[in-house]
This record gives structure tokens, C-alpha cells and sequence, in this order.
């Protein structure tokens, strides 16, 4: 059984390999989200990531889509107390900001759609600088006081945001972020390496990378000549135009060919691996994706093959 792993000073404890819902309501029907969601349990997974603007992008959609596949699922297997379930505000229609109000306000509106008392780590999903963090971290305790959440965290947040956030929190003694989540793989390491992840490490954050597989392209799947058939080939594709894109998959080639694993298998590890990394979010809109997604849960990279991949990944 792959062992869990310490969600900051939480003290949840996550699966190393979170579930994204991005795709539930989107790409996934609410029958296939329910077989991903049976699979990924099933194989001792914990830790499901979504956002309460999932997937308001899709012509026809509001946004929630994914909280209420979600919601349904955990009133169907009556598992609540077994899934640790991670949501996101800012960003929906209806929910736009990181106001005291809206903070609230979006808030509630998960936890109906998700049909749970209370949200395990709620995330603001991208930072508004033009709100004082004193603003955010006020409402964000609250919830925490309340009992409708457990811990917090941020994604798409500066260094020096994230700092000032912290320092306000201790200063005054309201609740703390405990995560980050990043946009952070094999192609993209200068969104996270380097001054956030820096404050990240001294204040013992735990990051939940997304991205983890750069939209597909680091399952090996993007050929130079070859047709994927994915809403997101065309962003996952153009990795294959630079020359780190092409280093990267390569070593990825090598060292999955010699352990016999997948490729996304590989990358997954490598990122499980690196500084500050609790649990990569990788998302699966079929039961045929998840054994290369859990296998990376459970797969230890040596030294050397760590280092060949950073070699490889060493931005140009």
C-alpha cells in the first residue's frame, strides 16, 4: 500500500497522487466521473481536487459541474470521511473575487453542490492583489472557525503575496495556509522553482502541483506527426517545438523503457520527488488513464535518474 503523505501542518494525510475534476462535467460524464473517481479510491487514493468554476469554460455550463459529480459520487458510496476534498474560490461565474462576501458566499455554494458540512482544503484559486490579504485571511479563518473548513491554502499566488499572508497570519493567530498549488512539471519549472517555493520550504508548506503532466504532453502521447485527440493537443503539443520539450520526453523514453514503466508514470515521480511536493494533481477522464497515473504514486527514482531528468528539464 503506498504510504500517505502529511498535508503541511494540516494534519491531513493525502494520497501522493491527488485526482483532478477538472474533467468531470467536461470530458467526463457523470458515469465515466464515477468509474474514475470507484478506480482511483479503490486503489487507496484519498485526495480529489476541484474548483468551484469547473467547468464553467464548457459552452452550455455554469460552473460547479465538477462539485456536484463529486457530491453525487460521495452520497452514492457514502465515503465522505474517507476522501479528502480539496475546492477553490475566485474564479466562478457567479463568484468572481476574494471578498470577505464572496469568500463567504462561494463557499456555501460548495458545500451544497458538494452535499458535505464542510470542505477539507479550500483554496483561493487565483490571488486578486487589488484585495488586502488581511481581507482574505479574516474571511478564510472564519470558515475555519466554523467548522466548514478544515484547512487552507492558495494557488496562483506571488512569493511575496503568499510571505505576507503568512506573516499576517502569525502575527495575529489566524488560521494558516498549509499548501500551494502551483503550476509546476518537467516543462515548467520557473512557475514554481525559485522564490516561491523558497517561502514554501521555510514555512513547511506542502505543494499540489497542477499541470503535474503538462496537459498530456508528458504522458508521451505528443509525436512529432502524430493526432491526439484532446480539447488540450494543441497546448500540450507545442512542447514538441522546443528543444527542452524534446530533451525531456526523450529522457523520459529512457528511463521508462528500462524500468518498464509509462512514461507519465516517470514524470509523475519526478515531480512526487522534488523539494516541498506532497501530492502532484493529475487528472484522468477514463478508467484506461488511471494504472500509468497511480503506478507514479508508487514509483521511486533513483539519484541518477532524477538527475538526468533535471538535466533534461533545465530551462533554456
Amino acid at each position: 500500500m503506498t504510504d500517505l503523505r502529511k498535508l503541511g501542518a494540516s494534519g491531513i494525510e493525502v494520497f501522493p497522487l491527488a485526482l483532478g475534476g477538472n474533467v468531470f462535467g467536461w470530458t467526463a460524464d457523470e458515469r465515466e466521473s464515477f468509474a474514475v473517481l470507484d478506480g482511483y479510491a479503490e486503489a487507496g487514493g484519498n485526495f480529489v481536487d476541484t474548483a468551484d468554476s469547473y467547468s464553467a469554460w464548457v459552452e452550455g455550463n455554469e460552473g460547479g459541474e465538477s462539485e456536484t459529480v463529486i457530491g453525487r459520487w460521495l452520497r452514492a458510496r457514502g465515503n465522505r470521511s474517507e476522501v479528502v476534498i480539496a475546492t477553490k474560490v475566485s474564479q466562478h461565474p457567479d463568484f468572481r473575487g476574494l471578498s470577505a462576501a464572496n469568500i463567504k458566499a462561494a463557499a456555501e455554494a460548495s458545500l451544497r453542490r458538494l452535499g458535505t458540512d464542510h470542505i477539507d482544503l479550500y483554496y483561493t484559486h487565483y490571488d486578486q492583489p487589488g484585495t488586502p490579504v488581511e481581507e482574505i485571511v479574516l474571511a478564510l479563518d472564519q470558515l475555519v472557525r466554523e467548522g466548514k473548513v478544515r484547512a487552507i491554502a492558495a494557488s496562483n499566488i506571488t512569493a511575496e503575496r503568499l510571505q505576507e499572508s503568512l506573516d499576517f497570519s502569525e502575527r495575529e493567530g489566524f488560521a494558516r495556509y498549509v499548501a500551494v498549488q502551483p503550476h509546476y512539471n518537467l516543462v515548467s519549472r520557473d512557475t514554481y522553482e525559485g522564490a516561491l517555493r523558497d517561502v514554501a520550504q521555510r514555512a513547511g508548506l506542502a505543494a499540489v502541483p497542477y499541470y503535474a503532466l503538462a496537459s498530456g504532453f508528458l504522458t508521451g502521447k505528443y509525436r512529432p506527426g502524430a493526432t491526439v485527440d484532446s480539447p488540450r493537443a494543441a497546448g500540450a503539443g507545442r512542447h514538441l517545438e522546443s528543444e527542452r520539450g524534446r530533451r525531456v520526453l526523450d529522457a523520459l523514453d529512457g528511463i521508462a523503457r528500462e524500468r518498464g514503466a509509462e512514461v507519465a508514470s516517470v514524470a509523475l515521480a519526478w515531480l512526487a520527488a522534488q523539494p516541498t511536493v506532497v501530492a502532484p494533481i493529475a487528472s484522468a477522464r477514463s478508467t484506461e488513464q488511471l494504472p500509468a497515473l497511480l503506478a507514479g504514486a508508487g514509483l521511486r527514482l533513483t539519484d541518477a535518474e532524477l538527475a538526468r531528468l533535471d538535466g533534461a528539464s533545465t530551462p533554456e
